[in-house]
C-alpha cells in the first residue's frame, strides 16, 4: 500500500506510524540530527500535490525551510531547495557529493534561480549529502557528527529491545 493511501487527510499519522511504514533506521537518525543540530521540531503537513500526495514532515528554522521529508517504503525522500544565494556554494561542493546527487543536481531544472532537489535517502552517503545541502541554506546551531547519530541510533535500537533509552546525538565540542 502506498503512503498516500495509508492515512487520509483527516487522519494525521504519528511519528511512530511513519517510522514503521518506512522501516529504515536513517529516518530516525535524520530526525535526531535535525532536531539536535538546528533546535527545531518537525511539523506534520498534508499535501494534495500530485507528485507527492499524503502526509509529510517539514523542518524549518527562523522562517527558512530546511527540508520536507516524504515517507516511502524502505526509504524516504528529502526535498531540499537550493536557492539563488546557495547555488554557487552548492556547485562548489558538488564534487564531494555522491555521483547520484551530482547527477540529480545536473538534471534538475533551475526555476527562478533555485533547484528543488528530491533526494532519495536510502543510504548513509545520501543522508550525508542531504545534511551538506541543508547546511548551505542555514548553518546548524550545533555541530553534530552524523556518524555519532548513526551509531547512537543503532545502540538505541538494541536498548529499546531491552526496555532502555539514551539521549539524542552528542554535540561536538
Amino acid at each position: 500500500m502506498k503512503w498516500c493511501q495509508r492515512f487520509a487527510k483527516e487522519q494525521q499519522p504519528t511519528f511512530l506510524e511513519m517510522t514503521e511504514f518506512i522501516q529504515n533506521p536513517l529516518w530516525k537518525t535524520f530526525h535526531q540530527y535535525l532536531q539536535a543540530a538546528y533546535e527545531t521540531q518537525p511539523q506534520f503537513a498534508y499535501s494534495g500535490c500530485s507528485m507527492r500526495p499524503g502526509w509529510n514532515v517539514k523542518y524549518s528554522k527562523a522562517g527558512k525551510s530546511l527540508c520536507t521529508l516524504y515517507p516511502e517504503t524502505g526509504r524516504f525522500t528529502a526535498l531540499i531547495v537550493v536557492g539563488r544565494k546557495e547555488m554557487p556554494q552548492a556547485e562548489e561542493i558538488l564534487p564531494v557529493l555522491t555521483l547520484e546527487t551530482q547527477e540529480l543536481f545536473r538534471q534538475t531544472k533551475t526555476g527562478q534561480g533555485a533547484k528543488w532537489l528530491m533526494l532519495s535517502i536510502h543510504s548513509v552517503s545520501m543522508l550525508e549529502d542531504a545534511v551538506k545541502l541543508i547546511s548551505l541554506r542555514r548553518k546548524p546551531k550545533h555541530q553534530i557528527n552524523m556518524e555519532d547519530c548513526i551509531n547512537e541510533n543503532r545502540q538505541n535500537n538494541a536498548l529499546s529491545a531491552a526496555g532502555q533509552t539514551r539521549s539524542l546525538c552528542a554535540e561536538n565540542d
